[in-house]
């Protein structure tokens, strides 16, 4: 059977692009269909050096840095791209994909990272955060968004199988189209990152810095303990804003490669994940290394960290982010770390690792072409 992957864009390796790298080790002569394709020549080794087709937005001026400009064009150049050649088409989604063509003699299987973010029950953030919440561009964009939820909603009968990668994101998905949705949690290298069981005193916090992360929230949360050392691996458009709110006790490294990562991520008392994600990777990179975390309680990390109030825990929660609640989260970790084992941690890792991942997906799509052929037999 002939099949397309459709993604929305391919410009680095990130959580969605590892989901589409185990797709295609599935799926090896799957061909890809993506809105733009800037990756590297020398970072194309994930799609297998695939070729790939882009939309009429690659072309366009300035799309190489400014393609999320183009947010309002998205759906119409997603619906552009022919499949009516492949028998089965799985997207990989977290704005348009999911919005591809298709006919009643496809199947059309999406894993879905999240509904529009930005459209739907972030829009408020996402206007704040780019200075669009007032005036005439303000409600242009809203306009735009507006019309973007409606062509969403919309576009989810044309899908055949939602799946979702978290129990969290599964709710998304019934709130916004209604629809019941397979859980598939993403795939994570976790075989990458090695068990270290000896600990040293101090803590860590890796990602972009970028205003949802919260990552200004774990600064300012240790800045008021200056008995306690963090260790903050990661680079982005907050860097400068952190870096002036930061102390001795605190030292920023930036970005560094995998290696220097893995090795903090080893030696670490604890990891510190402050952030909304609807997965969130690094927690369990953490935890595949031993290393119990300690997260702010909503999203994802409810599916990736074991509480407290399980028998073999893997980390603890705070339930607002505030100052408080983390610096309350970090008394109980330390009143509670000796409940925490290394073994625990790497042990509830393993649950989302790769193979796991190709297992689960493999097994739904060919259920889901054998259900599908029945039909056609009637």
């Amino acid at each position: 059977m002939k099949i397309a992957i459709v993604h929305e864009w391919l410009v680095n390796y990130a959580g969605s692009e590892r989901v589409v790298e185990q797709i295609l080790l599935l799926y090896p002569e799957a061909d890809i269909f993506c809105l733009v394709d800037f990756l590297p020549d020398d970072g194309r080794q994930f799609i297998m050096n695939k070729p790939v087709q882009t939309s009429v937005i690659q072309k366009l001026p300035f799309a190489k840095r400014k393609y999320r400009s183009y947010l309002p064009l998205m759906p119409l150049a997603i619906e552009q791209f022919d499949l009516s050649a492949y028998d089965v088409i799985i997207s990989s989604s977290h704005a348009v994909a999911k919005g591809v063509l298709t006919n009643p003699n496809q199947v059309h299987i999406s894993y879905v990272h999240s509904p529009i973010r930005y459209a739907w029950d972030l829009q408020h953030q996402y206007l704040k955060e780019s200075g669009l919440s007032h005036g005439l561009k303000g409600w242009l964009a809203r306009y735009i968004l507006h019309k973007m939820r409606m062509w969403d909603v919309r576009t989810a009968n044309g899908v055949d199988v939602f799946i979702a990668n978290s129990e969290f994101i599964s709710r998304r998905i019934w709130k916004v189209y209604r629809r019941e949705a397979e859980i598939i949690y993403p795939p994570v290298a976790v075989e990458d990152f090695r068990l270290k069981e000896e600990k040293e005193d101090f803590y860590l916090t890796a990602s972009r810095m970028v205003p949802y992360k919260k990552m200004d929230l774990i600064v300012e949360a240790f800045k008021q303990q200056p008995d306690k050392k963090l260790i903050v691996i990661g680079d982005g458009p907050d860097f400068k804003k952190i870096k002036e709110k930061s102390a001795d006790n605190i030292i920023l490294m930036g970005y560094q490669p995998f290696a220097v990562l893995e090795d903090y991520m080893q030696r670490a008392k604890a990891f510190i994940f402050a952030a909304e994600e609807d997965f969130g990777i690094t927690p369990v990179e953490a935890q595949a290394c031993g290393t119990p975390v300690i997260a702010y309680g909503r999203g994802g990390a409810l599916e990736t960290v074991k509480g407290l109030e399980n028998t073999s825990p893997t980390g603890v929660f705070f339930h607002e982010q505030t100052v408080s609640e983390l610096l309350s989260a970090l008394k109980l970790f330390e009143k509670n770390q000796g409940r925490i084992t290394p073994e625990a941690c790497r042990e509830n890792a393993i649950r989302f690792s790769s193979e796991r991942f190709r297992n689960q997906f493999r097994q739904l799509v060919e259920r889901e072409i054998k259900v599908f052929k029945g039909r056609e037999l009637c």
